[in-house]
């Protein structure tokens, strides 16, 4: 067996359950109603209550957000919406330490639930101040309680930014870079959102900011707010098939940017969407460069294959025919996740099933994929 008891799973993707009160318990008293916090809601029959968000007066009836670790498949599809339907790893640092020991897993990045995986419901908030100390709030618990419940590189601190204001954003990735924040969740593409885009300089001072600090951008697929979507008739199982192509677009629009030519230090974490695809899409863009940079404003001296190679990490969790392809994507930019307490996620077989995919591989690309490559991205002690 290539995963050596002396290697340490490190996912790059999971997904942490906000508790009812982090809001409550850091919000100035003056916010506290207005502030995310958990009501109940009526249920038909005779269900006990939902407990569903509330912000600035609007209801957001999710809280599990697909937290189906230690369910069945079959037992798949009704999002849990109280907090006595999960497990309490979802939610409780100290629970969720004793569930990654289960699944072997040494140490995990954990994206938000509520706020969205790249905090991108604050930009509903009506008022830009409880918006602001929302996002320090939800960053402050992650690193003054959750990621204290362990090691330093157990639970690893991810932060979210306000990202109204590119101002805030740096001033943001400064404090929490200085309170040890090793990750960085921003939208896959800005631009659904109402946001400028990668081709513009409106993004230059938090690439900067992050280069100065070196912290990894992490793009969730997803986090754009526009998922793949075929038809109305379709059924979410083809959205689901197709979520990786969100990474695709995030690749092929930062690869075409100026955003790499004007920050070339800037590191990008695709957190899901598998790898498999990367091969063909790095040809398919470097033949595009070859044939169509003439007429075009785009970069006309480096191929895109070249700067995927300096810049981009992916992640992998069952995805069987990228890790036969590893050489044509580099062993040294793929990283290993679990994705708890998702359904994609295999706990509490986690290691075995990573065993299992990776039989094939020699134990020091193994050991690279599923730790080495992790520690250097995210600057983690060896």
């Amino acid at each position: 067996m290539p995963l050596q008891p002396w290697m340490k799973l490190l996912s790059t993707d999971d997904h942490l359950i906000e508790p009812p009160r982090l809001w409550v318990d850091r919000l100035p008293a003056k916010y506290r109603e207005a502030g995310p916090r958990i009501v109940e809601q009526a249920r038909e029959g005779n269900a006990a209550p939902a407990e569903v968000w509330t912000y600035e007066g609007r209801v957001y009836p999710y809280i599990g957000l697909n937290a189906v670790a230690g369910k069945k498949p079959e037992e798949f599809g009704t999002e849990p919406t109280r907090y006595d339907e999960m497990i309490p790893g979802c939610y409780d640092p100290k629970a969720r330490l004793r569930d990654m020991d289960l699944d072997g897993v040494w140490g995990a990045l954990c994206f938000p639930s509520f706020p969205r995986f790249a905090g991108t419901v604050f930009l509903e908030g009506r008022d830009k101040e409880l918006a602001l100390l929302s996002v320090q709030a939800w960053n402050d618990f992650v690193l003054d309680e959750w990621c204290t419940a362990g090691p330093a590189d157990r639970l690893i601190p991810l932060s979210i930014l306000p990202l109204w204001d590119v101002q805030a954003c740096v001033a943001e990735i400064h404090r929490v870079a200085a309170k040890g924040s090793k990750a960085i969740s921003f939208p896959e593409n800005p631009e659904p959102l109402g946001l400028p885009s990668f081709y513009t300089d409106h993004w230059d001072p938090m690439f900067s900011a992050l280069e100065e600090t070196d912290i990894p951008l992490c793009l969730h697929f997803g986090t754009s707010g526009k998922p793949p979507k075929t038809s109305e008739e379709a059924p979410f199982a083809v959205t689901i098939s197709l979520f990786g192509c969100n990474s695709m677009f995030a690749t092929a629009d930062l690869l075409f940017s100026p955003v790499f030519h004007r920050h070339p230090k800037l590191k990008v974490g695709l957190s899901e969407g598998g790898i498999g695809w990367m091969p063909y899409m790095l040809e398919r863009m470097d033949g595009t460069w070859e044939r169509h940079r003439f007429y075009q404003n785009i970069n006309q001296d480096v191929r895109p294959s070249d700067l995927f190679k300096k810049h981009f990490h992916g992640c992998f969790i069952d995805d069987r025919f990228g890790i036969e392809v590893r050489h044509h994507i580099g062993v040294e930019r793929i990283t290993w996740e679990c994705d708890y307490p998702h359904s994609d996620s295999y706990w509490p077989k986690s290691r075995a099933y990573a065993a299992e995919v990776l039989a094939d591989v020699p134990d020091d690309e193994v050991h690279q994929m599923v730790e080495l490559n992790t520690r250097r991205l995210y600057n983690l002690p060896a």
